[in-house]
């Protein structure tokens, strides 16, 4: 279904639905938490990247609750990359096709009916803008809902019936705040979970591959584009996925990438199969053959994070290649405007985010559905030039203490 769509259901139906759940379920009623929980559904519907932000909650999780039984409730296009994680045993994965609106409704019954059966006693609902999740959340007979609510507040209507509220709060790490609704569980606070911010920085986990598979990839690579052999090959994303608003100029990653293939680097243009336009715009920008298109090359999370172990540079949008990154010894550098690193950085110490701070950023939050005012003038990305950011790549290049990419060469 198409943003826009899933955006209007939302706001009309979900509030709808929200309003009359309240009825029968009021916050206002708290149960005790009178027994370690034994089985959690986490509900989080986000794009990919929200799931690597996630992580340290898991962990979080398991250490306060031993022995606990995880649960996600996920889309089904997302579900790849909880399993590269490894957090949550396969059957315990629960998704939603969204891909129709038939489909959609076809697989919220069915998922709700296996919600029922798992008698869970808690359900955290990690969403910060959607109604749906929270109406699974009370849907899903869990008695103690934890979720994000306003308070006093404007805006984030979820409906009345998280007997755990937790205040959201714009000014904190997503990362750090998805560990609040964790200890939100067992709080006695109001509103729940009044925590210290851990002091220590988050990290996401580094992901290991076997090295069968890491040298089908580097030989498959070498095959296909043997002209980049020799070459210290950067990767670059210029999609703005799911939201156009959050990509860098297209001109400017073109004039980036062939200045890179003049100095003698590789440039790969990585993406999804409907990514090609872009991969084919800096192709003929460039007209080197050591500028090549990867775009649908990699047919899976997993793949791409194996190729990202070949490559010395990622310079990417913000989205889900920046935290898949951040899972392996790639440097990377990310554009942000539309949204703030200070929110929705990557948990990776060695990534350089660029933000400028200009009057009317970030503009996408919890409280407009993550809908722009900008109408396409991103005016905080067009700004980074490509001067500034070709000086930062080379140093990050030519630094000697930075994570040497494996060869591709034999």
């Amino acid at each position: 279904m198409r943003i826009e769509f899933q955006r209007k259901v939302d706001r009309i139906v979900g509030k709808l639905i929200c309003r009359i759940l309240s009825v029968f379920y009021r916050r206002g009623v708290t149960p005790p938490l009178d027994h370690t929980p034994k089985r959690i559904l986490i509900i989080l519907l986000s794009e990919m990247g929200s799931l690597v932000l996630a992580h340290p909650m898991f962990c979080h999780l398991k250490e306060k609750f031993p022995g606990v039984s995880l649960h996600v409730l996920l889309f089904e296009k997302n579900k790849e990359c909880l399993e590269v994680l490894d957090t949550v045993s396969p059957e315990n994965i629960l998704t939603i096709n969204d891909k129709t609106f038939s489909q959609f409704a076809g697989s919220c019954f069915t998922s709700l009916i296996r919600m029922r059966k798992q008698k869970y006693d808690v359900v955290i609902d990690c969403e910060l803008f959607a109604r749906i999740s929270s109406i699974f959340s009370v849907l899903s007979g869990a008695p103690l809902r934890v979720g994000f609510h306003p308070h006093t507040q404007e805006g984030l209507y979820r409906g009345d019936f998280i007997n755990r509220p937790v205040l959201y709060n714009p000014y904190h790490h997503i990362s750090q705040q998805y560990l609040t609704l964790a200890d939100g569980i067992d709080s006695t606070t109001v509103p729940s979970a009044k925590r210290l911010m851990m002091v220590q920085e988050l990290e996401a986990p580094a992901i290991q591959f076997g090295q069968d598979e890491m040298e089908r990839m580097r030989k498959r690579v070498a095959d296909d584009f043997p002209q980049i052999l020799g070459k210290e090959l950067v990767l670059i994303y210029p999609s703005g996925g799911i939201l156009p608003i959050r990509a860098w100029p297209l001109d400017h990653y073109c004039r980036i990438a062939r200045e890179l293939v003049s100095m003698e680097y590789a440039v790969g243009v990585i993406g999804l199969a409907e990514d090609r336009p872009f991969g084919g715009r800096i192709l003929s920008f460039c007209g080197q053959e050591s500028c090549i298109d990867l775009t649908g090359y990699t047919k899976s999370i997993r793949e791409l994070m194996i190729l990202f172990h070949f490559a010395s540079l990622l310079i990417t949008n913000d989205g889900g290649p920046v935290h898949f990154a951040s899972m392996t010894p790639i440097p990377t550098m990310a554009f942000f405007g539309p949204e703030s690193p200070v929110l929705y950085g990557s948990l990776d110490r060695k990534a350089v985010n660029y933000f400028l701070g200009i009057s009317c950023s970030p503009c996408l939050t919890a409280y407009n559905h993550r809908n722009s005012p900008c109408d396409g003038d991103n005016a905080c990305l067009k700004e980074i030039s490509p001067e500034q950011v070709l000086e930062k790549a080379l140093e990050i290049l030519r630094n000697e203490k930075r994570p040497v990419a494996r060869a591709l060469a034999d």
